[in-house]
């Protein structure tokens, strides 16, 4: 059984594809499970799939840029490129299905796929989906949603809400254990600050900005995005002389499974950006959350997946341009002086998380090449 899972642009669509292969290789023991990934060449992405014994098949794509830039001209050309090289690949490789995950560096894999009648399966993280699941979910056999009111898909008749997949690895944290991981020995409650695998600048300079005052009263847990993390020691250190209180920020470039388990349950309070893959991470950890979206995303879907969250219950959301020193200090202020309002918060985040969302996906796709296969019910 060959099965090739296709996707890129981000980690937001490498590590619900991670997830999904694990509960495939969970559910389905025999050896001629073969998987493979095709996308554009990545080196992170390589990296993560390669541990997991993926085969890797580079296929050049094109992105499409939303303003005027030579680049627009070049990746052009490297969609027809893709495309030649996939079809060639299918032909030899002769795959059961494909699974996309969407973004630019999946087209030509599935128009390839859809040139040779192999099924197509797609999943859309985002409340809002983005051009190539837009085109592609035509061709779909089964459409996968994160949010119930996900738009711009063809066809709401193919369309399955499960929730978006996410890793087991960055869940099911002790609280006790993970402040001995930080190292924390105060009782002041904890800030997450997510900024998504890159980083966010604009909350990197938040926190820089008025990091004295929130060390006073809290321990931050920061991922700073790898670019970043240098600059910000440098500055985290000048900012924060006293050598006590910069022993409550604890800063990381990039954060793997672990740490991100022990986060999450260190965590009294979650900042992040409004990726789907954060969001549901955020869920299933059951924790309250400041969604800060970042302006300017494809189709604004930052926006509209913080404000699904939002109206649930379990967020605040504060838009970057409302993204001031003192108002975001103030809205700390207000919902830890609030602690009711913080446990509602974090019990809504809980009821909107969709846990099993890879577990269901994956039966999904095992029932559909065999027929005799259980799926798992359930949330």
């Amino acid at each position: 059984m060959k099965i090739i899972f296709t996707g890129g642009g981000t980690a937001g669509h490498i590590f619900p594809i991670l997830a999904i292969i694990r509960e495939l290789k969970n559910n389905y023991s025999d050896p001629d499970l073969d998987i493979y990934y095709f996308g554009p060449k990545d080196i992170q992405t390589e990296i993560l799939l390669s541990v997991e014994k993926v085969k890797i098949k580079r296929i050049a794509s094109g992105k499409l840029r939303r303003y005027a830039s030579v680049h627009n001209f070049v990746d052009f050309f490297k969609v027809p490129c893709g495309i030649i090289k996939a079809t060639f690949l299918f032909f030899f490789l002769a795959p059961d299905l494909v699974f996309s995950k969407g973004g630019y560096g999946s087209f030509p894999t599935v128009f390839a796929a859809r040139l040779l009648r192999v099924p197509i399966f797609i999943h859309e993280s985002d409340a809002v989906a983005g051009l190539a699941t837009k085109i592609e979910s035509n061709w779909a056999i089964e459409v996968f949603t994160s949010f119930a009111t996900t738009t711009n898909l063809s066809s709401k008749e193919k369309t399955v809400c499960v929730g978006n997949p996410i890793r087991d690895g960055v869940l099911g944290g002790n609280k006790e254990e993970a402040l001995k991981f930080f190292e924390i020995p105060s009782q002041k409650p904890v800030l997450f600050i997510l900024g998504g695998s890159q980083g966010a600048m604009s909350i990197n300079n938040l926190i820089l900005e008025i990091l004295p005052e929130l060390l006073i009263n809290f321990e931050i847990i920061h991922q700073t995005g790898e670019n970043n993390f240098k600059q910000i020691i440098k500055e985290s250190t000048v900012l924060v002389a006293d050598e006590k209180a910069r022993k409550s920020y604890h800063p990381f470039g990039f954060m793997n499974e672990s740490q991100l388990r022990n986060g999450f349950a260190a965590a009294s309070l979650v900042i992040s950006r409004a990726g789907a893959g954060s969001i549901f991470e955020i869920a299933a950890n059951k924790k309250p959350a400041i969604l800060i979206p970042l302006p300017g995303a494809a189709q604004n879907h930052q926006a509209h997946n913080s404000y699904a969250f939002e109206a649930s219950g379990a967020a605040e959301v504060i838009e970057e341009d409302n993204l001031k020193p003192h108002f975001f200090l103030e809205k700390l202020k207000y919902l830890f002086s609030h602690p009711n309002i913080l446990q509602i918060m974090a019990q809504e985040s809980g009821n909107f998380s969709r846990p099993r969302a890879a577990r269901l996906i994956a039966n999904y796709l095992l029932e559909y090449l065999y027929r005799s296969f259980v799926p798992i019910e359930g949330k």
